[in-house]
């Protein structure tokens, strides 16, 4: 356990649990975020990745069933609306689809934040944007739609609209998902500039390459408890098969294709017992 007055821990989970329908989806999360890292976490489809997420950041609907989520220090489950804005002026959020407002500019985009949380004067706020889209090389960009912008274009629209407020922690939804080879590599090398920068990451993502290559920490999400957590030397190198499996893409391994906890073959029983019961009424 860490000491609850450490003020560089700026994210502290235990025993984290949320359901969605009698679904349990995180059951037990513990986790830290230490100010100036980067934590990578990683998992399958569904493991509970992007719930934990949304979790720490207080999403609506999103509250967790058990266990406690802190962020600066404070319960976020106990913070109402004007406090959860307090954090929110605090981070700053990476969507996987960039969540862009299509009927603003992308630089009223970035300038948004700026004028919901800030007194600056429209000139400050307009160098500001400027200086931002000019850090994710959209300077130029700043007058057009987020629909006239590539994907990847979109996706670093969004990251300068996130860095707006010079964050203390930056949260990273799935930050290369759907982004060719270059570009990915672009929003890589920006998360690796933002920490030099003095920015705490947070990044939740299925790519072994972009967890390799901006995580000081990474942790496997499975089943929805963190099964295994270490430095990127540590997951490259461990014997553990269910790490081996995820870090190598191998289809045979610990971790299942199929997730159903229902038999394959009473399922096919069961219906054909149904068809069949069905076939006699019709036949009578």
């Amino acid at each position: 356990m860490t000491d609850a007055g450490d003020k560089d821990l700026l994210i502290s989970i235990r025993g984290l649990g949320k359901s969605f329908e009698g679904r349990m989806v995180l059951r037990g999360v513990d986790l830290d975020l230490r100010r100036g890292e980067t934590l990578v976490v990683v998992g399958a489809s569904g493991c509970g990745k992007s719930t934990l997420l949304r979790s720490i950041i207080g999403a609506e609907g999103y509250e967790p069933d058990e266990g406690s989520v802190k962020i600066f220090g404070r319960e976020v489950a106990r913070l109402g609306e004007e406090g959860l804005n307090e954090v929110r002026k605090r981070i700053g959020v990476l969507f996987q689809n960039g969540a862009l407002y299509t009927s603003m500019t992308v630089g009223e985009n970035v300038a948004l934040p700026l004028r919901e949380h800030s007194l600056l004067d429209e000139k400050i706020i307009s160098m500001m944007v400027k200086m931002k889209l000019e850090l994710v090389g959209l300077r130029e960009f700043e007058d057009l739609m987020p629909g006239q912008l590539s994907g990847g274009m979109q996706k670093r629209a969004a990251l300068a609209r996130a860095t707006a407020l010079d964050p203390e922690i930056i949260f990273y939804d799935e930050p290369t998902t759907g982004l060719d080879p270059i570009m990915a590599g672009v929003v890589i090398k920006l998360i690796k500039d933002l920490k030099r920068f003095g920015a705490t990451g947070f990044v939740i993502t299925q790519d072994m390459h972009c967890a390799f290559e901006t995580a000081d920490r990474i942790a496997l999400l499975m089943e929805g408890r963190v099964y295994h957590s270490g430095t990127p030397a540590e997951f490259r190198t461990t014997a553990d098969p269910v790490v081996r499996q995820f870090v190598d893409g191998a289809p045979d391994g610990p971790i299942p294709l199929r997730l159903a906890r229902t038999d394959y073959t009473r399922d096919l029983a069961g219906l054909s017992k149904s068809a069949s019961g069905r076939l006699r009424k019709v036949e009578a």
